[in-house]
């Protein structure tokens, strides 16, 4: 199944609420910059990640952003951090 870099910015004032996003936000990628991940999804975890995100925030209160984002414009994202890593798909190993 194929997966598709999403881009998710979010603007919520409410610390609870933001932290409780972050924290599970974290299942579905990395967090680049403390309200923005980058989410490397299938089509079912983007919805599952999408109710997930309806679950915690106040529509009148919060904004959240998806910015999905094409395999030919991934290469082009450009990162002033020296450390920062391409996204890849995560590799297990069970021993």
């Amino acid at each position: 199944m194929s997966k598709r870099l999403i881009v998710v910015a979010y603007d919520i004032p409410n610390n609870k609420r933001r932290t409780k996003l972050h924290q599970r936000l974290k299942e579905y990628g990395s967090a680049v910059q403390y309200s923005v991940f980058e989410c490397l999804v299938t089509r079912e975890e983007f919805v599952r990640m999408k109710a997930m995100v309806r679950a915690i925030i106040k529509p009148r209160l919060d904004h959240v952003r998806y910015y999905p984002l094409c395999g030919s414009c991934q290469p082009l994202v450009e990162s002033t951090r020296a450390e920062a890593e391409p996204l890849h798909e995560a590799e297990f190993w069970i021993v």
